[in-house]
């Protein structure tokens, strides 16, 4: 038997697989990502329902190695960080992808929550870049860009 429909508010709060180093956890501080897929089963692909509360971001501005991104905006605003720093406003019903190694960030700068789904998909050899922060992922966790941990 298949699992039963939910309602997408009450799904899952999903958890960062990443412990970020406290500096760095408090720029996260109002991002709320519930897992849409998980609760189906369903390891293939993963569509989040994120709410970011006004000031906060989506993440770090970081890119992927090998991993596809997709937002699809349904409330509020955003402002969209890409490579080099260039901003685009999405506002409900648009969308933005991002290609690997493609950097980006949102970041809700108005007056009431942005929600918005997020779709991507494991890859393998996937590895997280952050060109605005003195911070890489390594197989003990975080350390700075001069290998010195955090």
């Amino acid at each position: 038997m298949s699992s039963p429909p939910i309602t997408a508010a009450e799904a899952p709060m999903q958890r960062s697989t990443f412990a970020f180093p406290p500096a760095f956890a408090a720029r996260l501080a109002g991002l709320e990502r519930r897992a849409l897929t998980a609760p189906f089963g369903i390891q293939s692909f993963g569509v989040g329902l994120t709410r970011i509360r006004p000031g906060h971001g989506s993440g770090l501005h970081h890119s992927h190695r090998t991993r596809e991104e997709f937002v699809f905006v349904l409330a509020g605003e955003a402002v969209l960080i890409g490579d080099g720093g260039a901003e685009s406003t999405l506002s409900a019903g648009m969308c933005a992808g991002f290609a690997p190694g493609r950097a980006h960030h949102l970041e809700n700068r108005g007056a009431v929550d942005l929600v918005y789904l997020d779709i991507t998909a494991p890859t393998p050899g996937d590895a997280v870049a952050f060109p605005d922060d003195d911070l890489v992922v390594t197989a003990d966790g975080f350390a700075r860009k001069d290998g010195t941990p955090y």
